[in-house]
């Protein structure tokens, strides 16, 4: 049955490959877009397969010694080769049915990432500018694109609220768990008796939706115009380019003021729109479908309380899979992707159990 799959794969694969050098492709953006991200996904798993099959040729060759070879140092070395080989198999086996594991097609989408200062006044929005700094640069390590797109600064620092626009490759799928309220414990600035105080900031991962997933009535939107300002409240444009827009039907309300230009911002407002109005018709999607099966892991319930960051112990805690690091520093400067990791293979798991594979 796998090999099955697996042969069915690398006969898809050829045919990608081939589609990838058209003219008919090659020139239309959307179209090369689509067939690229296709074949550098299928790439991926027949290499493995090529690996595997190399495996399994070779643990042929070996039992094909055991049986008919009479010399004892053959035989023996046939056996160290399959002792060797036998764990390799099993290895890639599983690194196997786990990428054929059908991928959500969301995990695909650029993303809106939202962070904002929660319970704990001025150190929770503190600590949404360190989140969203520590976002920042593990978004240089993927090559992703990381765009401000809104924020409201806080009078002793950090953000009340930081609104981004993140574009690369597959940065849905490995930013959406984090999102959750994230909670820190250290001493502030600001304490004079070196007290930990417990502080918290939310982070919501939307993917980005395009027209297509979700169309607005203009009839149904309010634009208002009004001039951006910077950290003080001090204007820095003088024109009124920054915009907020709002949704009469389900009442959100998006604002943007990073561009200069009052179209770019109420396209960029537009964006965001799109993308809160999908993420609320797909967690109602989610919720008729999943009922008790639901994950903790990747839910994306904005509510849980999903990971601890400890300063006086250096600790960070992932509380959905019970997971520990004490290289708080080294997190804060963009090395999360071992939690994401992590979290990717316990939703695969979880998948798993389910059948889904």
């Amino acid at each position: 049955m796998l090999i099955e799959q697996l042969e069915s794969i690398k006969e898809r694969f050829e045919e990608v490959s081939q589609q990838i050098t058209m003219p008919e492709v090659v020139s239309n953006m959307d179209k090369f877009k689509k067939i690229s991200k296709e074949y550098r996904d299928l790439e991926k798993v027949v290499e493995e397969y090529k690996n595997y099959k190399l495996i399994l040729a070779n643990l042929d060759e070996a039992r094909q010694i055991l049986n008919t070879e009479k010399d004892e140092e053959m035989r023996e070395m046939a056996k160290m080769e399959l002792d060797e080989l036998q764990p390799k198999k099993e290895a890639i086996e599983e690194s196997l049915k786990e990428m054929l594991i059908p991928k959500d097609p969301m995990d695909s989408k650029d993303c809106i990432l939202e962070i904002r200062g929660g319970t704990g006044g001025d150190e929770a929005a503190i600590f949404a500018g360190d989140l969203f700094r520590m976002y920042q640069r593990y978004a240089v390590t993927q090559g992703w694109q990381f765009q401000v797109m809104d924020f409201t600064d806080a009078s002793s620092g950090g953000y009340k609220e930081i609104v981004v626009s993140v574009k690369g490759e597959d940065v849905y799928g490995k930013l959406k768990f984090e999102s959750g309220v994230h909670r820190v414990q250290r001493v502030p600035a600001t304490e004079s008796q070196g007290r930990i105080h417990t502080s918290a900031a939310t982070v919501a991962v939307l993917p980005e939706a395009d027209e297509v997933d979700v169309q607005i009535n203009m009839s149904d939107i309010r634009k208002d115009t009004y001039c951006s300002s910077g950290a003080g409240g001090q204007s820095v444009n003088t024109t009124y380019s920054a915009v907020r827009v709002t949704h009469i039907p389900t009442g959100v309300v998006v604002q943007c003021q990073d561009e200069r230009s009052q179209i770019k911002n109420f396209d960029k407002a537009m964006t965001v729109l799109r993308s809160r109005i999908y993420e609320m018709e797909l967690a109602k999607h989610n919720e008729a479908i999943a009922g008790d099966r639901k994950s903790m892991v990747g839910s994306g319930d904005r509510s849980d309380k999903i990971r601890t960051y400890n300063y006086p112990q250096g600790r960070v805690t992932d509380h959905r899979i019970g997971f520990t690091v004490y290289n708080l520093p080294t997190v804060m400067e963009g090395q999360v992707g071992e939690f994401i990791e992590k979290l990717r293979i316990a939703e695969n798991a979880d998948k798993m159990k389910e059948g889904v594979a």
